[in-house]
């Protein structure tokens, strides 16, 4: 569930229906000053979110222009992003030197109108603790803010803050719709996809992977522009200490675009030990 960075030529790392995530859609295009890029994704919402440089954004009719304000890196500034509706005719044209643009994408059936989502209308949350090593900051490109306008498409940015520590715990899990035998909704469907982006570039981390409740999973090292594909299971991840960790987030829900979390039994008691952790589960929505 792994992939290793490598030069993907602006086309997909995560395609339409793959078998491993197929409610998931990922592509990174990589442009020079005035070069085009062109797609249409029947059956895909989508999001395109510039990691660095700037493009105007065509979306059937409408015209979104300059979108993206980072040069350096996705730590240098906030991120934008335009939602294009399932099966849009999508057109980037890059505006600076170069730009590095992701685009997301979630499967969904209906289609909704295109908007844009600038800098200074991202839902932001900063949660945790550097005493509990779980300090990060989420912007929510397409967040809760944005639930209404959206089909099942969710896509945010995270950061671990300080150097060092964990992401993604307590450990939970979200790969089967079920509810508890009051009829309460406990968990929900949605696959996951993750781009990892360190500072330094050099830096690394970890993603786990716990299929299953208390037995042996696997771990993945994960470097500057790896990719994970969550399907199902516990996924925490980490930073080394002395090194900032980012990862550009995709989620596609089944049948609803809201996510609810199942967290691990086994670490539960651990939600009460951080700092305003349940007010970044509410912003999955």
């Amino acid at each position: 569930m792994h992939i290793a960075p490598y030069d993907n030529k602006n086309r997909p790392i995560v395609d339409v229906e793959d078998a491993r995530v197929p409610l998931n859609y990922f592509n990174i295009v990589k442009l020079n000053r005035g070069e085009v890029f062109e797609y249409a994704l029947p059956g895909y919402e989508t999001c395109i979110v510039p990691a660095t440089g700037t493009v105007d954004v065509k979306v059937d009719g409408a015209r979104f222009h300059d979108l993206g304000n980072r040069t350096a890196d996705v730590w240098d500034g906030d991120p934008e992003g335009v939602y294009a509706p399932v099966g849009a005719k999508v057109r980037l044209t890059c505006k600076t030197d170069t730009t590095e643009t992701f685009i997301a994408g979630a499967k969904y059936d209906k289609v909704l109108a295109p908007f844009d989502v600038r800098a200074d209308q991202l839902d932001v949350v900063q949660y945790g603790s550097d005493d509990t090593k779980t300090h990060r900051k989420i912007k929510h490109i397409l967040g809760a803010d944005c639930h209404d306008r959206v089909g099942r498409l969710l896509v945010s940015e995270l950061y671990t803050v300080g150097e060092g520590g964990w992401s993604g715990f307590p450990s939970h899990k979200h790969d089967t719709d079920r509810r508890d035998a009051d009829g309460t909704l406990i968990e929900t469907r949605h696959d996951e996809t993750y781009n990892f982006r360190f500072k330094p570039q050099y830096g690394s981390g970890l993603q786990m992977l716990q299929r299953a409740e208390n037995t042996p999973g696997d771990a993945y090292h994960v470097v500057d522009g790896s990719t994970v594909l969550i399907d199902k299971g516990y996924h925490p991840c980490a930073v080394l200490p002395g090194y900032q960790m980012y990862y550009f987030t995709i989620l596609g829900g089944l049948s609803q675009r809201s996510l609810t979390q199942y967290f691990q039994p086994t670490h539960a008691a651990q939600l009460q030990t951080i700092p305003g952790i349940m007010d970044m589960v509410a912003k999955f929505k």
